[in-house]
């Protein structure tokens, strides 16, 4: 694909800055010393010289867990702070397991001081030792074993472990949310993205979602719907770059991602589903093909795919989402994140989507879903009484307490979806879809799903079809 140069170039730069395996760009040693027993502790170090960075750092999502953004009829702070999933359900009464992945020390509860510049962990983002590990259950601190010292003393640019590390791992496990990220795409190879290549570009995550003053563009549509994205194709690739005319035409229409990524999970299999109803029986534990449980007694019952293909839908820019505290209807599919747009929208393209399936708690009273408390002391995983988990959940949920939604004492399970768009995994140009996978006996497109009366290429509709 032909590239425009000035974009390029400036993705080769940051190649320089971030390109191979981890390493100290400024050795650190003259200026940090331990011992230390805390991260905090570090960081109190790194601010002496780098405040100004902690400051910037505390303004990103990255660090608040929410971010103010449009969602139709209404502006929020939405993040994962305050979303509701239909993994987990949310983080209210979990946080000491949901916040390893924060970039930040000691999240324990709602009383985390999002003031304290101390609590900012920057060695999750810039070790280069590949030892530092945070404490799965440990509100954001890192494991006793990790020696801080040594990590503080070695720090530099971020490379993709050091994302990965979360993003990778989102939902509990490998691949568990996204589809797209996983630990594959640490050090992959052509087949599975022609970006990150090792052997090839080797793109690191800032050579896309470009960073400045510590604030990263690009948000996923599980937590930020209504966020601004500033990623795509075309800030390297031209509108038109294919050497045929008629395929040139589909760009107006086709995002470039919906051809040229076929498959997602390439590697490792993603989570497509999780059932919350089933959660307590005494049965077996179950495991699929690829070795994935497909039923535990603390969590219900799971499906998984690998080499998944991707489900298409028109999408504007923009996305909606289920807030806390939304109605919504037990007899229907709530959709907690979905894209917006469709045939008739001029901003539209269709877009692949990984769609994960669930069936999750809800207060049959109020007709709300309930942030269930899953881990810890009287969490759902160690008593088994979802009356109980409901109650502490939404006890701890700061906006259910704000709205004056109690739970009532009755519960059910209703069916969710969240839409995660795909953006990763970008396969060779040799692999990109072919016309036949969508026309004629093609079966990728839902051609009635996605507003047409039939397959165009057929019917002689055009690639937009608007009555």
């Amino acid at each position: 694909m032909k590239l425009t140069l000035i974009p390029f170039a400036l993705a080769l730069a940051a190649l320089s800055l971030f390109s191979g395996s981890a390493s100290a760009a400024n050795q650190h040693k003259d200026y940090i010393e331990g011992p230390f027993t805390e991260g905090t502790q570090v960081t109190q170090q790194c601010i002496e010289c780098h405040e100004d960075h902690a400051i910037d750092f505390m303004k990103s999502s990255h660090w608040t867990w929410e971010l103010e953004q449009k969602l139709p009829g209404r502006t929020v702070k939405r993040g994962k702070k305050n979303s509701i999933n239909n993994f987990c359900t949310s983080i209210s009464g979990n946080e000491p397991r949901c916040t390893s992945c924060h970039a930040g020390y000691g999240w324990k509860d709602n009383n985390f001081d999002f003031t304290d510049m101390t609590k900012v962990d920057c060695l999750v983002c810039h070790d280069t030792t590949g030892t530092y590990v945070k404490d799965p259950v440990g509100a954001g601190e890192p494991l006793a074993k990790v020696n801080l010292e040594r990590v503080a003393q070695n720090v530099g640019a971020p490379v993709r472990d050091n994302c990965g590390s979360c993003h990778f791992y989102g939902g509990g496990g490998d691949a568990v949310k996204h589809g797209d990220l996983d630990s594959s795409m640490s050090y992959p190879d052509k087949a599975t993205d022609v970006h990150m290549d090792t052997d090839g570009n080797d793109f690191q995550c800032q050579a896309c979602h470009t960073t400045e003053q510590h604030q990263i563009t690009g948000n996923a549509m599980g937590v930020s719907p209504g966020g601004l994205d500033h990623i795509g194709c075309e800030n390297c690739h031209e509108n038109t770059p294919h050497k045929s005319k008629r395929i040139n035409t589909h760009t107006a229409t086709l995002a470039c991602q919906t051809c040229h990524i076929p498959f997602f999970a390439k590697n490792e299999p993603t989570k497509l589903s999780w059932d919350w109803s089933s959660a307590g029986e005494d049965r077996p534990e179950l495991k699929d093909k690829y070795g994935k449980k497909t039923f535990q007694k603390k969590k219900g019952n799971f499906v998984w795919g690998k080499m998944v293909e991707p489900t298409y839908a028109w999408f504007n820019g923009s996305a909606d989402a289920y807030m806390a505290g939304d109605k919504m209807d037990p007899s229907q599919v709530t959709k907690l994140t979905y894209p917006l747009g469709d045939i008739k929208d001029p901003k539209a393209k269709i877009y692949p989507f990984k769609v994960h399936k669930g069936k999750q708690i809800y207060d049959k009273k109020h007709d709300i879903f309930i942030t269930a408390k899953t881990f810890g002391e009287g969490g759902y995983w160690s008593e088994f009484d979802w009356d109980l988990a409901a109650k502490l959940g939404m006890q701890a949920n700061e906006t259910m307490v704000k709205k004056g939604l109690e739970y009532s004492g009755e519960y059910g399970f209703a069916a969710t979806e969240m839409w995660w768009r795909i953006n990763h995994m970008v396969s060779p140009k040799e692999e990109a879809l072919k016309c036949n996978d969508c026309h004629k006996k093609g079966t990728r497109m839902n051609w009635q799903a996605l507003g047409y009366e039939g397959d165009p290429m057929i019917n002689k509709q055009g690639i937009r079809h608007v009555n």
